[in-house]
């Protein structure tokens, strides 16, 4: 049981997180004319932390 409890409080930690970091003040820091190998930088700063809250989400379901 609390197991199951501390995992939940992880995944609403993660949640939180990633609502955080895509949220406009952040996001403007990304929104500029800069790119990577031609890649805008708002765009690898998006599909990046999206996946990186997959993982970790992944990570503290499977552990």
């Amino acid at each position: 049981m609390i197991k199951a409890t501390l995992m939940g409080q992880r995944l609403v930690a993660v949640f939180v997180l990633g609502c955080v970091l895509a949220n406009f003040p952040v996001l403007s820091i990304f929104n500029d004319d800069g790119a990577w190998q031609g890649i805008p930088l708002l765009y690898l700063y998006v599909f990046g932390l999206w996946a990186a809250v997959i993982v970790l989400m992944a990570w503290i379901v499977e552990r």
